[in-house]
């Protein structure tokens, strides 16, 4: 439902995001939520919710600005439940009503699940509230089912929470309460029209809350619509990523990043780590690499059914996993605090998307270590925007030699040992192997030589690669700031660090422009001669014409069209030719040689949220 003012009076509260002194017992809250909030762990409220939760518990609406990992859910989570409390005690509803009183809606099924989870964690002593997750890729009738038993929280992607509502399997009629999570991610994923069409079919007075990481213009266009007088709540942090977090980067030779990646593995030893990349195919080559040199593995990406993807986070959570490969998209909703380390196997094309991998780290007041791979000048640029970005600098990090991996790999067997010597839990154990060493020394084996032959076949010398230090580092890295080989990486001072920022590119585009760069080169930079014309490229016989039913009325822009081929088919950016937005179609240009790949792997893929066609033109 549209608000009914004509303007959008706001007053705005902006907070750093330091140490809050108020606790949560000091808030207006139920009995039963204080408990729930003391046995999930918290005693003070972070400055999000701070800010926020009086606000909502006043009833207020609300547009809330933080980044992931400052504790959104809960700033929206426990008003939500507090409403319905009081509703309750108050009999606003019928006592036997099973309809729903708050949706909440969030970009994808697995932000969706966290989300729900939070929820129920915070009602867990309330038994007459009820929570539920509606998402794509799931049973609908099991959904039914949920919801025809009575809820009182929906939390859903966009996409599914209509298909109930359009069933009428959802029913408005007793909602207070309409909730955005990431509103920005949702819109950059191409549900302003599924959310609008949501919040025009809540016709009951209710109260309307935004939570986002950024606050683009659509988003504010929502807000001016369909809120009333919000109070806009920011917290902003000197710097968007961790103290916890140790970060650095890698110029590697692209050719070699499995093997570098293999090295760190066995040099760190890490028991529980994220890897990242850009696109659904790496994710599966990286996962499976890592699992042919014996390591438990898993792909996590949108081609996986809901059930699989449950079955590899339950695998992850509880330790049977030990590496999750992941994509940005498909990783939102991951929750898991003892996250040792997130490697970003490719550059994240956003820089917003860095602070999210990075922020699955260094949790729960752990420390955490963050290393990102980069191998040529595009890379470098995209590192420079991070930095900017996250208001951090990440200094560069070294790789191991196989003498340093053998060597930890051997200190760290040795603890293992001398720890399993001291268990007393392991005494009776070790006492039966005792047995087989006697009957060894019998035969003339003394106990030495049975040590050193167990050693041997616990403690490999064969290195993970025979790749020398030239070969591993990327030398256009080193020819372009001067920092020579790894032995000549002394204290790197700032003019070095100015040195890798040359090129002479105008560094001050803003951070969500990066989406257009996903090919790794500025759309507007035509003076190079490097990507002719739209009309220069047609007649060259290696690249070949495609139509795509999309046009700019569907909002579609040319750095959508490559951004989106680029990440779905793992092509570079700089492969891809000519592009073309007209009203209702597009055209591009891709190479001879990826036509039917890029055709095959497209149709079955979304531009924006729209699913599209691609043939020759």
């Amino acid at each position: 439902m549209e608000k009914t003012t004509e303007t959008t009076k706001t007053k705005e509260t902006t907070t750093e995001s330091t140490e809050v002194t108020l606790k949560f017992t000091d808030m207006n809250l139920s009995d039963e939520v204080k408990r729930a909030v003391e046995v999930m762990g918290f005693e003070s409220p972070s400055p999000i919710q701070a800010e926020a939760i009086p606000h909502l518990l006043e009833g207020k609406d609300v547009i809330g600005q933080a980044q992931t990992g400052t504790g959104k859910t809960a700033a929206f989570g426990i008003p939500l439940i507090e409403r319905i409390i009081k509703a309750n005690e108050n009999s606003e509803f019928d006592r036997n009503s099973r309809l729903p009183k708050g949706i909440i809606l969030c970009p994808t099924r697995e932000l969706a699940v966290q989300v729900a989870g939070e929820l129920e964690k915070l009602a867990k002593f309330r038994k007459d509230i009820f929570v539920t997750a509606v998402y794509g890729g799931e049973s609908i009738e099991k959904q039914i089912r949920n919801l025809r038993r009575g809820v009182q929280i929906v939390v859903g992607t966009p996409g599914r929470t209509i298909d109930h509502i359009k069933r009428g399997t959802l029913k408005l009629e007793e909602i207070t309460n309409i909730i955005l999570d990431e509103a920005d991610e949702m819109l950059n994923m191409g549900f302003k029209e599924d959310i609008e069409l949501i919040l025009q079919q809540i016709t009951t007075e209710h109260q309307t809350v935004l939570f986002s990481a950024t606050m683009p213009k659509p988003i504010l266009q929502i807000a001016k619509k369909y809120q009333n007088s919000p109070e806009i709540v920011k917290v902003i942090s000197k710097e968007l990523t961790s103290d916890n977090i140790e970060q650095s980067f890698l110029p590697i030779n692209p050719n070699y990043k499995t093997d570098v990646l293999v090295r760190l593995l066995a040099y760190n030893g890490w028991e529980s780590m994220l890897i990242f990349c850009n696109t659904k195919q790496r994710t599966d080559e990286v996962a499976e690499t890592l699992i042919q040199k014996g390591y438990a593995a898993e792909a996590l990406h949108g081609d996986l059914a809901q059930h699989q993807r449950n079955l590899v986070m339950n695998k992850f959570r509880h330790g049977r996993v030990q590496i999750l490969v992941a994509t940005d998209v498909a990783a939102r909703g991951i929750d898991v605090d003892n996250v040792e380390a997130v490697i970003n196997y490719d550059v994240p094309l956003d820089p917003e998307y860095y602070v999210h991998r990075i922020g699955r780290t260094g949790r729960a007041g752990n420390k955490g270590v963050s290393i990102t791979f980069i191998s040529g000048r595009r890379e470098v640029y995209r590192l420079n925007d991070i930095e900017r970005y996250s208001k951090s600098r990440i200094p560069q990090g070294t790789i191991p030699t196989q003498q340093e991996v053998l060597a930890k790999k051997q200190l760290r067997f040795m603890e293992n040992l001398k720890a399993t010597i001291n268990d007393e839990k392991k005494a009776e154990e070790l006492e039966s192997y005792t047995a087989l060493i006697e009957m060894l020394e019998i035969e003339g084996i003394t106990s030495k030589q049975v040590a050193a032959a167990v050693l041997s076949l616990q403690l490999s010398n064969k290195p993970t690669d025979r790749l020398t230090e030239a070969e591993i580092w990327d030398t256009r890295d080193r020819r372009r700031d001067g920092r020579g080989g790894r032995n000549d990486r002394g204290g790197r001072d700032r003019g070095g660090r100015n040195d890798r920022r040359g090129g002479g590119r105008d560094r001050d585009r803003g951070s969500r422009n990066r989406r257009d760069d996903r090919g790794g080169r500025d759309r507007n930079d035509r003076d190079r001669g490097s990507r002719p014309s739209y009309k220069d490229r047609g007649d060259r016989a290696d690249m070949v014409r495609l139509r795509i039913d999309l046009g700019a009325t569907e909002n579609v822009r040319k750095g959508d069209i490559l951004g989106a081929i680029a990440g779905e088919t793992g092509m570079r950016g700089d492969k891809i030719g000519a592009i073309r937005v007209n009203e209702q179609e597009s055209f591009v240009e891709v190479p001879q040689s990826d036509v039917d790949n890029v055709i095959r792997v497209m149709n079955k893929s979304k531009i924006k949220g729209k699913k599209v066609e691609f043939e020759k033109a």
